[in-house]
C-alpha cells in the first residue's frame, strides 16, 4: 500500500511539473502582436472646423421607425454642399433615396481595389420629457469645457463630418490617392438602414464593385478596458453579433377571477420560462474573436493576467467567470439574453388567459437565429410556451469574420497606433448592429471602428443623456481618417 501511495504521489508530482512546464512555456511563447510605428504629430484644428461640426449637430436629423424629418435631412445636405465645396467639386457624388450621400474619389491606379468609408447621418430621438436631463440642449452644438455637446457627437455625425474634413484637408494639400476611395453616408441606420445603406449596397452591387476593405462605425479606444492592463485598448471590430427578438407566449383556455387562482397562471408560467432562460445563459466561449482579442492584449498585461491569458486551456473556467461578471465583457463571450417587453392582463382582479414577452438576443459568431430559437425552446421545455421570431425581416445572423492578416486590418492597426500612441490594438467583436451588415457581399474584410477614446462611463452617453465629444478626440478622429486614407491609398 505504501509503495502504491508513493507511486501515486510521484505520478501527481510529475503531472504537476509537466503542467507547470506547459504554463511557463506558453507564457514565454506569448509574445506581443503590436506593431511598432512612430506616432504622428497631433492635428490641431481651427475654430472654423469646430464650428462646422457644431452647426451639423444643430440640425436634428432624427429618424423614426415610420418616418424621417425630411426638412432636417434636406437642411443637412445643403449644409454639406455649402461647407465642403472642395469635396463636392473634386469627387463624384450622388444621392440615394434623396437623403443618403455617396462620394467617389477616383484613384490613379485602377488595378487597385477601392476602399469604402461609411457612417450615417441620422440620430436617435431625445424625447421632450428627457431634455431636462441634459446639461446642454441636445441639438445645441454648444462648445463648453473642452467638449462639443449634442446628439450625434458620438453616434454618428462625428464620423460623417470627420471623414469629410479629412478628405477636404487632403484635397487642400493637393493629395491624389492611388486607390479609389468611396464614402457612403446612409440616412436611416438607427431604424435598420433599409432605404440608406441597404439601397447604397444594392447600387454598388449592381455596379459590380468589390472593396479591398470597408470601415464603418463601431468599437472604440477604451480606457480601463480589462483588468491587468494599464494601457487603453484600441478595439478594431472584425465582426458583429447577429440580432433577433423572439416572441414567447402562452394562451390558456381559462382565466377566471383572481380570488380563486389555480396553481398555475399564464403570468406564472411565462415568468418561470423567463427565469429559466436567464438562469441558463448561452454557453460562454473564449475561442474565436474573443481568443484573438486575448492573444493581442494578453502579452501586454501584468504577470498574473499574462499567465492566465497565455494558458486559457488551464484557466478558461476562471477567465469565463471573471468576464461574465461585467455586462460589457460578458457580451463578447456569449449570445446574450435580454427580456425587454412584457404584456399580460387587462384588470387587476382578472386572471389573464394570455401572456407574452419579447426577448432580444445578440448572437455570437458561430451561432444562428435558428440555433437560438432551438436552444430557447429546449431550455424552456414547456409545450405550452410558443416561441417565434418577433420580426423575421429584422433578424440577422452574425456577420462574417474579417481577416486579421489582411491589408485592411494591418492598415487600420497602423493608423490607429500612429494617432493613439501607447494604446494596445486588438481585434474585437462589435456587440451592436451597424449598417455594415448590408455590405457583406461587397468585401471579405469589413471593420467597425470609431476613432474616439472614451472611459466606460462615457458609453452611457451614446443614445443617452449629455452626449458629447472632446475637442481633443475630434482632432484625433479627423487625424485618424486623414492618416488612414494616406496609408491605404499611397
Amino acid at each position: 500500500m505504501k509503495k502504491l501511495l508513493r507511486l501515486l504521489s510521484r505520478l501527481l508530482f510529475l503531472i504537476f511539473v509537466i503542467i507547470i512546464g506547459f504554463v511557463i512555456l506558453n507564457f514565454l511563447r506569448f509574445s506581443s502582436r503590436q506593431v511598432s510605428v512612430a506616432p504622428v504629430a497631433p492635428l490641431k484644428i481651427s475654430t472654423e472646423i469646430i464650428e462646422r461640426f457644431s452647426a451639423a449637430i444643430r440640425i436634428p436629423t432624427i429618424s423614426y421607425k415610420d418616418r424621417i424629418d425630411t426638412t432636417a435631412f434636406e437642411a443637412f445636405i445643403e449644409f454639406v454642399d455649402s461647407n465642403y465645396t472642395q469635396v463636392n467639386s473634386n469627387l463624384e457624388h450622388y444621392k440615394v433615396n434623396d437623403y443618403s450621400l455617396v462620394y467617389r474619389w477616383p484613384g490613379k491606379n485602377p488595378k487597385l481595389k477601392p476602399i469604402l468609408l461609411m457612417a450615417h447621418t441620422d440620430v436617435v430621438p431625445v424625447g421632450s420629457q428627457n431634455e431636462s436631463n441634459w446639461e446642454e440642449a441636445p441639438f445645441s452644438g454648444v462648445v463648453k469645457d473642452g467638449f462639443i455637446w449634442g446628439r450625434g457627437t458620438l453616434d454618428d455625425k462625428h464620423n460623417v463630418i470627420g471623414i469629410l474634413e479629412a478628405v477636404q484637408m487632403l484635397l487642400q494639400e493637393g493629395y491624389r490617392p492611388d486607390r479609389t476611395l468611396y464614402l457612403a453616408f446612409g440616412h436611416d441606420e438607427e431604424v435598420g438602414g433599409d432605404f440608406g445603406a441597404q439601397a447604397i449596397a444594392r447600387r454598388f452591387s449592381e455596379q459590380g464593385l468589390a472593396f479591398e476593405y470597408i470601415l464603418d462605425e463601431g468599437m472604440l479606444v477604451m480606457e480601463n478596458a480589462l483588468p491587468g492592463l494599464d494601457q487603453p485598448v484600441t478595439l478594431l471590430g472584425i465582426a458583429e453579433k447577429g440580432y433577433t427578438t423572439l416572441h414567447i407566449s402562452i394562451a390558456l383556455e381559462d382565466g377566471g377571477h383572481s380570488s380563486m387562482p389555480p396553481q398555475e397562471t399564464a403570468i406564472g408560467i411565462l415568468s418561470k420560462a423567463l427565469y429559466t432562460l436567464e438562469s441558463n445563459p448561452f454557453p460562454a466561449r473564449i475561442d474565436g474573436i474573443a481568443g484573438q482579442l486575448f492573444d493581442h492584449v494578453g502579452p501586454e498585461m501584468n504577470l498574473l493576467y499574462k499567465t492566465i491569458f497565455a494558458n486559457r486551456w488551464l484557466f478558461g473556467g476562471i477567465l469565463k467567470k471573471q468576464l461574465a461578471n461585467a455586462p460589457s465583457t460578458n457580451a463578447i463571450i456569449r449570445t446574450t439574453t435580454a427580456p425587454t417587453m412584457l404584456n399580460a392582463g387587462i384588470k387587476d382582479n382578472i386572471l389573464p388567459t394570455q401572456a407574452a414577452a419579447q426577448i432580444n438576443f445578440r448572437i455570437l459568431p458561430g451561432e444562428t437565429v435558428e440555433s437560438v430559437i432551438a436552444q430557447v425552446t429546449a431550455t424552456i421545455d414547456d409545450e405550452r410556451i410558443v416561441v417565434r421570431e418577433q420580426d423575421p425581416t429584422f433578424s440577422t445572423n452574425p456577420s462574417q469574420v474579417s481577416d486579421t492578416e489582411s491589408f485592411g486590418f494591418r492598415v487600420l492597426q497602423k493608423s490607429a497606433c500612429e494617432i493613439f500612441p501607447g494604446t494596445v490594438a486588438a481585434p474585437a467583436l462589435m456587440i451592436a448592429a451597424t449598417d455594415s451588415r448590408h455590405y457583406q457581399q461587397l468585401s471579405d474584410d469589413i471593420f467597425r471602428f470609431s476613432p474616439v477614446q472614451l472611459q466606460k462611463p462615457d458609453l452611457a452617453r451614446i443614445h443617452g443623456f449629455n452626449e458629447r465629444i472632446s475637442i481633443e478626440n475630434y482632432e484625433k478622429l479627423i487625424g485618424f481618417y486623414r492618416q488612414l486614407v494616406r496609408n491605404s491609398c499611397n
